[in-house]
């Protein structure tokens, strides 16, 4: 289980990792990362190019990501370049970001009622 604390790991702009990483909090990727990212949240820094899947329970997204994505909260900046299908509970766009891709609203289960949830999804300035 992971610890309350505030800590978290960083990937600095200077440098690329070729190879899965898996990280139990918080991950801040400034450099390059070519392989599967999987975290409880991950930030990451405009200059910053992701190749592979990315698996978390919170994403901040500002630099290029080729690979699908995968999160409970999502955020995608208006800097952010992604080519891949996005799959999310909560979704934000802010104004410029670009998506080359198909969005899905992940459903954990359907409402008493027997419907499904409906998504949310918010369009930022």
């Amino acid at each position: 289980m992971a610890s309350s604390s505030s800590t978290f790991s960083v990937i600095g702009a200077d440098v690329t990792i070729r190879g899965d990483v898996i990280a139990s909090t918080e991950l801040h990727v400034d450099g390059s990362i070519e392989g599967d990212i999987q975290c409880a949240s991950l930030v990451q820094g405009e200059s910053s190019t992701i190749t592979g899947a990315v698996t978390a329970e919170s994403a901040r997204l500002a630099g290029r990501v080729v690979g699908s994505i995968t999160a409970r909260e999502l955020v995608v900046l208006r800097s952010a370049r992604i080519e891949g299908d996005v799959h999310y509970d909560a979704l934000t766009i802010e104004q410029g970001a670009q998506v080359d891709g198909r969005f899905a609203h992940r459903v954990p289960g359907k409402t008493d009622s027997g419907k499904v949830a409906e998504p949310v999804l918010t369009l930022a300035n």
